[in-house]
């Protein structure tokens, strides 16, 4: 007899759209290779994403070591780009590929994986205790409400994440805006800009302004943060950007911050293309004096003031340190550089308004297993083991990404990688998160909202509203769109 999680995949009720949805996906694909498809007993084929695939590998190959036989995990990674990635996935679900048992999944696809029936839902005891051990904010991102479940459910478990913070000059504020820390607020960013640049100092506020998601990211911890949301949490058929007098402001707040941030003087010139290297090429020029961006710009900034490529940060006496590219330093050797970048290069949390709690975008992985799975209980098991502390912590320090389990920030190791983990572990509470749009129709609201925003500031906020609202809707009809 079925176990129960297995015999879930064949009594969920696939909903319309997400359906058609589906077939798109798989239209829009070409043949995939037989690479992992196909059921074989004990072998766990695992789909994860291309960044960090070696980790992943790594981590499944000591999982089956650790299963004592059981299972076999087998990894294939997914296309380098999240959409592509996406589509992969859901052609082979629509196809009922049996050889899908565990997926690595972008935090805003459970919405729309769950509704189309595309994921088992983790075992009631298994969630407790993921529940237990996990970040608010993180954990948020895998839970959802199908038309079938009777509650909210975790239909995946929270593996990485990650939260944007504020990166300053801290050379920049002290001797030419005569600050000693940095402004907590947007307005505050824009008045120090225009300060500095009055006084020769850098005027850019690094963002991410181009049409990609990078923009939808900004948008929304602006707009969560001035109070407003995109859909109802409760209804995510229902828009939220100017259905209340108190919506309409949140939603105008925030768009005439992205506004005043594009076109102020002084402001980045190619702000409407910029995205996440960008900025960061941006604040190392020493043409910026703020950035909102991931933790990879710390380490990134390190190694290349060690070259000599950064004018304000000379680390090049540092340069033995990374002579031998078969043995980059430790964490415990970087301190010293640490030190001395934090002097002048620094990190705060993310900016918000006067009197409101700053939210901060998350994005991150969730590991789910496939409905298709044949065997979906020995997947579970994978899983767990995948999403283990242990696992955490190892991608952490190997790929970047933080991790979920609120313990391994006071892990000595993890501090020492990440000297910005007490900022992170912050945001990642539920009263500083923000989740975006949590909606099977996420993919389709993003890209219309993008289209809108796009070139920040060319627009009248109090226009732009109504039309942003309208195109979300679009969005939850199925119109002008295809997934």
């Amino acid at each position: 007899m079925r176990s129960r999680v297995s015999r879930y995949r064949t009594t969920s009720r696939v909903r319309r759209k997400v359906l058609a949805a589906a077939v798109a996906a798989a239209a829009a694909l070409p043949v995939l290779s037989a690479c992992g498809s196909g059921y074989e007993a004990g072998v766990l084929n695992f789909y994860p994403p291309a960044d960090g695939a070696d980790t992943f590998a790594a981590i499944g190959d000591k999982c089956s070591a650790e299963s004592n036989g059981e299972y076999k995990v087998v990894t294939t990674p997914l296309p380098k780009g999240a959409d592509d990635q996406r589509l992969q996935l859901a052609r082979r679900l629509a196809g009922n590929d049996s050889g899908l048992d565990l997926m690595g999944m972008d935090v805003v696809w459970t919405a729309e994986f769950a509704d189309a029936g595309w994921m088992v839902p983790v075992p009631d005891a298994m969630a407790a205790e993921v529940s237990a051990r996990t970040l608010g904010g993180p954990l948020d991102t895998a839970v959802w409400k199908t038309d079938e479940d009777e509650r909210e459910r975790l239909y995946a478990i929270p593996f990485s994440t990650n939260t944007q913070l504020l990166w300053y000059r801290k050379d920049v504020l002290k001797d030419k805006v005569d600050r000693r820390r940095p402004a907590s607020t947007w307005d505050g960013m824009l008045e120090d800009a225009l300060v500095s640049g009055r006084n020769g100092g850098p005027t850019y506020i690094m963002v991410q302004g181009r049409q990609y998601e990078g923009l939808m990211v900004w948008f929304n911890s602006v707009l969560v943060s001035a109070g407003g949301q995109v859909v109802d949490p409760e209804n995510p058929d229902k828009v939220t950007l100017n259905d209340t007098p108190e919506h309409r402001a949140a939603t105008v707040r925030a768009l005439r911050t992205l506004k005043a941030v594009a076109t102020a003087p002084g402001a980045d010139p190619s702000l409407t293309n910029s995205d996440e290297g960008a900025a960061r090429l941006g604040m190392e020029s020493g043409e910026a004096l703020y950035e909102v961006n991931w933790p990879f710009v710390f380490p990134g900034m390190r190694e290349n003031a060690v070259a000599g490529s950064v004018p304000f940060l000379d680390l090049t006496k540092y340069a033995d340190l990374y002579a031998d590219s078969e043995n980059p330093p430790s964490d415990r050797d970087v301190l010293p550089l640490n030190r001395e970048m934090q002097k002048v290069f620094d990190f705060a949390p993310y900016p918000g308004f006067e009197g409101l709690p700053t939210k901060t975008t998350l994005g991150g992985i969730n590991i789910a297993v496939a409905s298709t799975s044949e065997q979906p209980d020995l997947a579970f098991r994978a899983a767990e083991c995948i999403t283990s502390e242990a696992s955490q912590k190892d991608f952490s320090l190997n790929a970047g990404p933080p991790p979920v389990i609120e313990s391994i920030y006071d892990d000595a190791d993890f501090r020492l990688a990440y000297p910005m983990a007490r900022e992170i572990k912050r945001q990642l509470e539920p009263d500083h998160a923000a989740i975006r749009p949590k909606s099977p129709d996420y993919q389709a609201i993003s890209t219309l909202l993008q289209a809108k925003l796009s070139p920040v500031g060319a627009w009248d906020p109090e226009t732009l509203v109504d039309e942003l609202a309208e195109a979300v809707q679009k969005a939850i009809d199925g119109e002008g769109l295809v997934p």
